[in-house]
C-alpha cells in the first residue's frame, strides 16, 4: 500500500442476505484529500461507509486503513485507531444535553486536559453550540443537531472522519456552515471522506470523487473534472 493512501478498498462486496448491496468496489483515499462518494438513494453509499467502520460485515474483498488490514474489525477498535463516522440521521442521544453528547464522543479517551482542550477547539468550530450546552438535544433544530453530531465525532480526535449525508435536509445557511467545517478540519490534518446525495456541494468541497450506481463505481476522478463532465452535469447537477 502506498504511503500516500490512508484508505484502500479492494473488490469490496457487501450483501444483505442474498442481495448484494455493493459489488467489487475498489478505490483509495489519498492523504490530504477530501474524498466524496455521490450517487442516488440505494446506490450503496452508506453501505460502504458502514463496511469501513465495521458496522456491516464484508463478504468479499478487503479494507486497509493506515496500511493495516481492518476488514471486519469491530467498530470500537476502529474508533481507537482514529476512524470515526458521523452517521446519517445524526443518531444523537436526544434525552441527553448537548454537553453530554459531546462528552460521549470522547468516551475512549482518558486524558481530561486534552479532552477539555478538544472541547474548546470543537466549540470554536461551532460557536452557536456554546449557549446550547445545557439544552437537551431533542430541543435543537435539525441544523443544530447536525452540528452536534459532527462536533461529537470531532471530540474523539479522529484521524479519518467519515460523514454520511452530512447536509441532507438542512437549510442552505447550515449547509454552508457544515461545508466550511469539513474543509477546515481537512486543512488541519484530519482525513475526510463523505457520501452525499447533494452532488453540487460534494463536488465543490471535495478534491476526489467516485460516482456509485447500483453498488458499483461508475466514474471516478478529480472532483473538478467530474463537475465539468457533461454526463455528470446532466445526471447529477441538473445542468
Amino acid at each position: 500500500m502506498s504511503n500516500e493512501n490512508i484508505l484502500e478498498v479492494e473488490n469490496l462486496t457487501v450483501s444483505y442476505g442474498v442481495v448484494p448491496a455493493v459489488q467489487n468496489v475498489s478505490f483509495s483515499v489519498k492523504r490530504g484529500s477530501i474524498t466524496t462518494i455521490i450517487g442516488s438513494n440505494g446506490a450503496g453509499k452508506s453501505t460502504i461507509m458502514k463496511a469501513i467502520t465495521g458496522l456491516v460485515r464484508v463478504s468479499g474483498g478487503s479494507i486497509k486503513i493506515f496500511g493495516q488490514d481492518t476488514t471486519n474489525q469491530e467498530t470500537d477498535e476502529l474508533v481507537r485507531k482514529g476512524v470515526v463516522l458521523v452517521p446519517e440521521g445524526r443518531r444523537l442521544f436526544k434525552t441527553m444535553t448537548v454537553l453530554e453528547n459531546l462528552e460521549l464522543g470522547a468516551y475512549q479517551r482518558d486524558d481530561p486536559a486534552s479532552i477539555e482542550a478538544q472541547k474548546e477547539k470543537v466549540l470554536e468550530y461551532f460557536p452557536a453550540l456554546k449557549a446550547k450546552l445545557p439544552v437537551s438535544a431533542a430541543k435543537l433544530s435539525g441544523g443544530q443537531q447536525q452540528m452536534v453530531a459532527v462536533a461529537r465525532a470531532l471530540m474523539s480526535d479522529p484521524k479519518l472522519l467519515l460523514l454520511d449525508e452530512p447536509t441532507i435536509g438542512l437549510a442552505p445557511a447550515i449547509v454552508d456552515t457544515i461545508s466550511d467545517i469539513i474543509t477546515t478540519v481537512a486543512q488541519q490534518g484530519v482525513e475526510v471522506m463523505l457520501v452525499e446525495q447533494n452532488a453540487e456541494i460534494a463536488l465543490e468541497i471535495s478534491t476526489d470523487a467516485f460516482i456509485l450506481e447500483q453498488g458499483e463505481i461508475y466514474l471516478k476522478g478529480k472532483s473538478s473534472e467530474l463537475r465539468n463532465s457533461p454526463e455528470v452535469q446532466k445526471a447529477y447537477l441538473g445542468i
